[in-house]
């Protein structure tokens, strides 16, 4: 490939140089993007379920508010003067109004709160709130106090309007499941001013006349009249049924005052609520020991035991036909198996199982001699082939060859030996030459010996008059004599 020609992977476009591209540090783009948000979105209201609250020894509090599909991170510092703030908790559903901002340390954006309010209501989910915390500081609300329902009751107390929806949809679901179940209406108001005064007056009444019965069933037992004793007390309550249907906070407000948690929470019989809808809580479902989602949810509550009997006698003979059937099955099955020993244990059964056994022996025979003889012919051939490699023309050859192979290693380690030899010797000689006086005579300089004996003459004060000497250049030497110093 030529240099002009353009390569296939260029990705100068992709990648593009230093001096072309601005590189931001994180701290640098973390604080632009803090300014964008404060800048475009700034003070917002936003709402939400509380979750992960976090209150600090410092004041602070943290928490995410979130819903379906996201989370966002929130503080509410110490020094804000935030109404509300002690009814913060996890599961909260508030609105909360607040700045956007970014907490540059973790790159993280959050909601500095300002404000704080109950999500959908005003005044009155604020004193539902705090009735909610009152009556659950005193106990009402408590697990272990709530009673459990009969199984079968036979007649139930019903507190509601008596031309509501939630007394038809009851009446049509016990006709359908339980219509021998007798219902006490004591009709009342389930909404506007005054409603919860009637509601909490048509549970007593329904109290009174259960504990009237009683004591009129002790009183009749104390004179002898037995018969009227038992017809009393079935005459008595199983449970009270407090409900309506549903409708806004306004309309279901009756539901949620003190009077109507206090009378339930001092009735002598288990009590169901179900106000509203499915989503709907009052005051009456926490008090009560059991809610339910709808009037048809309670009625079906209430009439479980005695639909889910009739529904097990129903179904009795169908149950009774399948244990049946299995028990056949069962019996079937061991006669089956009987038969089939029987079969097994026949002796021509017994016969044919021998034959098989001396055909499988006859064969093993025969393989086994197979075998052996395959291992002879095995054990034959090795022998031979170790008898071919122990003669003496086979030595000799192995012998020959290694004889061969040695002294051919031996000419070569003799021929690198002398070529390294060599070599060494030619440096050596390379450095006595860099050494020898002739370098240095080469150089321009001489040498000063005594003529007679042949010394070097290194100082002038060894030289005497009428001495001698001989001079060596590099090429010649010169003779001369002393005059004087």
């Amino acid at each position: 490939m030529s240099k002009t020609s353009k390569s296939q992977w260029n990705f100068g476009e992709l990648f593009p140089t230093e001096e072309t591209r601005r590189v931001l540090s994180v701290g640098e783009l973390t604080t632009q993007i803090k300014r964008l948000l404060e800048k475009q979105v700034g003070s917002v209201w936003v709402g939400g379920e509380i979750t992960n609250l976090r209150a600090q020894s410092s004041g602070h509090i943290y928490f995410t508010l979130k819903d379906a599909s996201a989370q966002l991170s929130c503080v509410l510092f110490r020094n804000e003067a935030v109404a509300h703030r002690d009814l913060l908790k996890d599961g909260q559903k508030v609105l909360l109004q607040g700045d956007i901002t970014v907490y540059e340390a973790r790159g993280q954006y959050q909601l500095l709160v300002h404000a704080v309010e109950l999500q959908g209501v005003g005044a009155l989910q604020l004193k539902f709130e705090q009735l909610k915390q009152k009556l659950a500081t005193e106990g009402l609300f408590a697990q272990e106090r709530k009673r459990p329902l009969p199984k079968f009751p036979q007649r139930i107390g019903i507190v509601t309007s008596p031309t509501g929806a939630a007394i038809r949809d009851v009446l049509h679901v016990i006709q359908r499941r339980n219509p021998a179940l007798e219902i006490i209406l004591a009709p009342c108001r389930v909404q506007g001013d005054g409603a919860a005064g009637e509601i909490a007056e048509a549970i007593r009444l329904l109290n009174e006349f259960h504990v009237g019965v009683q004591a009129s069933a002790c009183l009749d037992g104390e004179a002898g009249g037995n018969k009227l004793k038992l017809e009393l007390q079935q005459q008595r309550l199983d449970l009270i049924l407090v409900t309506r249907g549903g409708g806004s906070l306004e309309d279901l407000w009756a539901f949620n005052e003190e009077a109507v948690a206090r009378a339930i929470f001092e009735s002598t019989i288990p009590i169901v609520s179900a106000v509203g809808h499915e989503i709907d809580f009052t005051i009456s479902d926490f008090v009560a020991d059991v809610r339910a989602a709808t009037p048809s949810a309670a009625a079906e509550i209430i009439t479980e035991g005695m639909f889910a009997s009739r529904e097990f006698v129903a179904g009795a003979s169908a149950v009774l036909r399948q244990r049946v059937r299995q028990q056949l099955d069962r019996h079937t099955e061991g006669l089956d198996d009987t038969l089939h020993r029987l079969q097994r244990a026949h002796p021509r059964r017994q016969i044919a199982e021998w034959m098989q056994r001396v055909d499988e022996l006859h064969a093993n025979a025969i393989r086994t001699a197979r075998q052996a003889v395959n291992e002879r012919k095995v054990a034959h051939r090795n022998a031979a082939m170790r008898l071919l490699r122990a003669s003496p023309r086979q030595f000799l050859k192995l012998r020959r060859e290694t004889l061969a192979t040695t002294t051919r290693r031996l000419q070569e380690h003799a021929r690198v030996n002398l070529r390294e030899q060599r070599n060494e010797l030619r440096t050596l000689e390379s450095r006595l030459r860099l050494l020898g006086p002739e370098q240095v005579l080469g150089r321009g300089y001489s040498i000063t010996l005594d003529d007679e004996t042949g010394k070097v003459l290194r100082d002038a004060k060894q030289i005497k008059p009428g001495q001698r000497l001989r001079t060596k250049l590099k090429s010649g030497e010169v003779r001369s004599r002393v005059d004087g110093k």
